[in-house]
């Protein structure tokens, strides 16, 4: 088996296969995760290149697919060949990667076990923690307003039977290096035993929050934010309702996706980011939709964690334009914070079975969200805009 057999042809087969199968169909048919470090751009599309690498090896003439296993995906293997072949290969953002890692750390963390699931003193700690970040609040708190806040959260979420113990969460993600403690003398004790726990912290009244990378990371970046809470909820809190505990900490709205605002957001955006960024908020939104769509479907039709990510690929991908192909004219005039004055719709209602998901959801000026929710014209538009949701989510962002 060698890489140096693969062609330009065989790569453009891979890529189309990709194309037509979808992105979670095709790594699932050839066993690949996600790639995190670098991506085949080609047209502005953005693919995972090792498993574009792997799949075109079977177009080979009497030749199979590769497994992950037997080769690699880095520099000086599937991306060599790659640029070798003269396509383009970038390297994923920082941020894409500390949140894929912040995302390993939280899946190896050490929790008891009980006869219900893993207990939750952790989990609702960073979940408080992550709220916080989001709404822009201090990374730093003192014990006493932090021991306030997890008592209640602990004993009004946890598992039954659990004490609210504030100590140990902090303690054990302290150890985990996803909290910081400052402002105590001597070493920071193990989160084991009752009475020297809370001697310690009633002597050395430490302040506390997460680490000081962790809350950059979940106050910086939307997409990381969803990525962590998702990972929290995947879990912690299978077979729970989550949704009390997210309502409470703040991460229950369609805001948790949300990058913070900055002056100068709005100016252009490069066509090749804009299609990477939309392939990441897709997946986030396929990953969240195939864990729990049936189960949230009994209980709820709302689930911000999808709608959220949903919501923002539909933005990147309007170009700043009202999908509407019949639109009369959107307003000129534009936000503060220099967006378009555009409202992303769900063609088919989420009570009548419609998706959180791209496919079906557009974005509309108030003028032609106001027709399709009330004008007399409502039910024609619904049918055009479903196939301009769907043949837009197959095309990927047009140029803002």
């Amino acid at each position: 088996m060698t890489l140096t057999d693969i062609g330009a042809a065989q790569v453009m087969q891979a890529v189309e296969e990709f194309d037509r199968l979808g992105r979670r169909a095709f790594l699932e048919r050839y066993g690949f995760g996600p790639s995190r470090t670098y991506r085949l751009v080609v047209d502005g599309r953005s693919y995972d290149s090792k498993a574009i690498v792997g799949a075109a090896h079977g177009h080979l003439p009497g030749q199979r697919p590769l497994k992950p296993s037997e080769f690699s995906g880095g520099l000086d293997h599937a991306v060599r060949l790659l640029t070798d072949l003269g396509f383009r290969v970038e390297r994923s953002s920082a941020v894409e990667a500390d949140a894929d890692r912040l995302v390993e750390r939280i899946a190896k963390l050490r929790v008891a076990s009980t006869v219900g699931g893993p207990r939750l003193y952790q989990p609702i700690t960073l979940l408080w923690a992550v709220g916080r970040a989001l709404r822009g609040e201090p990374r730093m708190l003192s014990w006493e307003e932090t021991a306030t806040a997890l008592r209640g959260l602990l004993g009004r979420h946890g598992l039954r039977g659990e004490r609210p113990r504030p100590d140990y969460p902090v303690l054990a993600l302290h150890r985990a290096g996803l909290w910081s403690l400052e402002g105590h003398t001597g070493e920071v004790p193990s989160a084991h035993g009752d009475a020297a726990l809370h001697q310690w912290f009633s002597e050395q009244r430490p302040e506390g929050g997460l680490a000081a990378p962790v809350h950059a990371l979940v106050a910086g970046s939307g997409q990381a934010r969803v990525a962590v809470v998702g990972a929290i909820v995947e879990r912690f809190f299978d077979g729970l309702d989550e949704v009390p505990l997210l309502e409470e900490v703040g991460l229950y709205e369609d805001s948790v996706a949300d990058d913070p605002v900055h002056d100068g957001d709005a100016g252009p955006v490069d066509p090749v980011a804009a299609a990477a960024q939309y392939e990441k908020w897709c997946a986030l939104v396929d990953r969240r939709e195939a864990r729990d769509g049936v189960r949230y479907r009994e209980r709820t039709v709302r689930d911000p964690l999808r709608s959220g990510p949903a919501r923002r690929a539909v933005l990147i991908r309007c170009g700043d334009r009202c999908e509407n192909p019949e639109c009369p004219g959107q307003p000129d005039d534009r936000t503060d914070r220099g967006l378009p004055l555009l409202e992303v719709d769900h063609v088919v209602e989420l009570a009548a079975g419609g998706r959180d998901h791209p496919s079906q959801m557009v974005a509309l000026c108030p003028n032609c969200h106001a027709v399709k929710t009330r004008g007399r014209s409502r039910d024609r538009l619904r049918e055009i805009l479903l196939e301009v949701a769907l043949e837009r989510h197959r095309r990927g962002p047009l140029p803002s």
